[in-house]
């Protein structure tokens, strides 16, 4: 893996997000750490995904859907309708790559899919994922202590358990339900 300054890159999100988002960038690296050190993961490589993670939601919609366009990044129907809430993975993984000098494709792939996960994800990918829905400054998704607990006990629980949390969130709120998360959730519900 290139060396990546995690210092630099902590820096570099200062420059580009609000304090509110920084302090919830900083909270997702510091949970993916820690989650790295409880389940064995890469710490250094999660520390950078949990930096990285929300580096292009400063974007507007607009702005995520030109860079998209422009570097041929596939958009579906979904994200094309909400491209602030479901495009900044994708444009993240491409700045973390392009801007940010990353080259671990395990790293861009947690950026990428730290929103709507993806069936077989690696363990860095789920430690992202977690990490951005329960870090310390999250607290009004349903069931947080649960998750939070259960976290650190089974993994795949904790993940199952936030993609239906999720699910039933967007779908009360009649929000869209982007197609990847429900694959996802598909998937772990039969393993």
């Amino acid at each position: 893996m290139k060396e990546i300054d995690i210092a630099k890159l902590r820096r570099e999100m200062d420059e580009v997000q609000k304090n509110s988002r920084l302090e919830h960038t900083i909270g997702v690296a510091y949970t993916a750490a820690s989650l790295a050190m409880c389940y064995g993961a890469d710490v250094e490589k999660a520390l950078i995904a949990g930096y990285l993670h929300d580096c292009a939601k400063h974007l507007s919609g607009e702005e995520l859907l030109k860079i998209c366009k422009k570097n041929d990044i596939p958009v579906s129907e979904t994200e094309a309708k909400n491209p602030s809430s479901l495009l900044h993975g994708k444009v993240g993984a491409f700045l973390a790559k392009e801007k940010y000098g990353v080259e671990d494709e395990e790293i861009l792939s947690a950026v990428c899919y730290h929103t709507t996960g993806h069936p077989g994800m690696t363990l860095l990918e789920k430690i992202v994922f977690l990490s951005d829905y329960m870090e310390p400054g999250r607290d009004k998704a349903p069931n947080l202590p649960l998750i939070r607990e259960l976290i650190f006990k089974d993994i795949d629980k904790a993940l199952l358990k936030v993609l239906e949390d999720t699910l039933m969130h967007l779908k009360n709120s009649d929000k869209p339900v982007d197609a990847m998360t429900q694959k996802t959730y598909d998937y772990y519900m039969g393993i």
